[in-house]
């Protein structure tokens, strides 16, 4: 009963976090927006009520910030849930949904399309396409190597191996982009950004995040089964094979899709599975859920501090990292006999 409540009172500050982010979030920015006028122009809206406001103030909450608030929103719930996924899957606090080579697939699809002067839906789409590539490409080299797949080691070396190939491959369009103009476009987008998210780009990212995060919730009790072993899943009556084959084919949809629309945004995927799980305890049934709230509210506010800290807007990933590295480091350390 207290485990209960106390996971119920999570959730609800969980919520709560998410609510005044996404509230305050509309209020950030050089254009000045008071809470009363957000309030009202959100409720006239959706009530119907005369336009009698401000229709800048309008077009600043419509068209600017919200396509972007979304995107963070979703983007930091779909690298949590894969991130989450995934440590349960390899049974290792360690791992990242880019562990099998998606980031970098997607970077480099990204980076091709750029390279090749395509318009942004198709960079989009290329990057996408490459981020499913390279996690298929590590999955079959496994499986040529490690046909029986007894152990997960395995996937966890060949996805090093095909993520430092992606990355070589990057460093050398990097090399030969024109330094003028390809080239920044390149380093910019890599290091990731909500600045150009567009409502056609949450289309496509809803229709990804549902794909991939709704069989995780639907199995989400099967993956504490992953977390005991093979063998102790199968005596459950868990097929461990197809289930590792549905969540890395999921987290994959996830992370590609996040990477598709906003470049690399990293160490959401590590820490908030590991911040969650302090919280609210191992048990999956609850740590997908929360780890998809606390993501969103992480990215956020990560996203709110790079587009209002100085005035031209921070690299979002650089933002994550300088609050990321430091945080893992403070967690390994007081908690290291929970964590490792």
């Amino acid at each position: 009963m207290f485990k209960h409540r106390h996971q119920s009172l999570a959730f609800l500050i969980f919520f709560s976090i998410l609510l005044c982010s996404f509230l305050g979030s509309f209020l950030i920015g050089s254009y000045d927006l008071s809470l009363k006028d957000l309030l009202h122009i959100l409720w006239g809206k959706i009530s119907g009520l005369p336009n009698n406001w401000n229709e800048a103030a309008e077009t600043v909450i419509f068209e600017v910030r919200m396509p972007r608030i979304f995107a963070a929103m979703g983007i930091g719930a779909a690298l949590s849930i894969a991130g989450t996924s995934y440590q349960s899957m390899f049974r290792n606090p360690m791992v990242s949904p880019d562990l099998l080579g998606a980031s970098a697939g997607a970077g480099f699809g990204a980076a091709l399309g750029f390279l090749f002067n395509f318009n942004m839906p198709e960079i989009q789409i290329m990057a996408f396409i490459m981020g499913m590539a390279a996690v298929l490409t590590t999955y079959l080299i496994c499986s040529f190597i490690n046909p029986h797949r007894e152990s997960t080691v395995a996937l966890i070396l060949t996805g090093i191996i095909v993520s430092t190939l992606f990355q070589a491959l990057i460093s050398i369009i990097k090399y030969t982009a024109d330094p003028d103009s390809r080239l920044p476009d390149i380093i910019f987008w890599l290091m990731g950004g909500l600045a150009n998210v567009t409502y056609s780009d949450l289309h496509f990212f809803l229709i990804m995040f549902c794909l991939g995060s709704v069989p995780l919730f639907m199995m989400r009790w099967r993956l504490n089964a992953l977390m005991f072993g093979t063998e102790e899943a199968l005596s459950l009556g868990v097929n461990a094979a197809s289930l590792q084959m549905i969540v890395i084919i999921c987290a994959t949809i996830l992370t590609a899709s996040s990477v598709a629309i906003a470049g690399i945004i990293g160490w959401i995927g590590l820490i908030i599975p590991h911040l969650t799980r302090l919280i609210v305890g191992a048990d999956n049934k609850t740590v997908l859920i929360s780890s998809c709230l606390l993501g969103a509210s992480f990215l956020l506010l990560a996203d709110d501090a790079a587009r209002s800290l100085i005035s031209s807007e921070i690299p979002i990933s650089i933002i994550t990292s300088i609050i990321g590295a430091p945080f893992f480091i403070l967690m390994l350390y007081n908690f290291k006999g929970r964590l490792l």
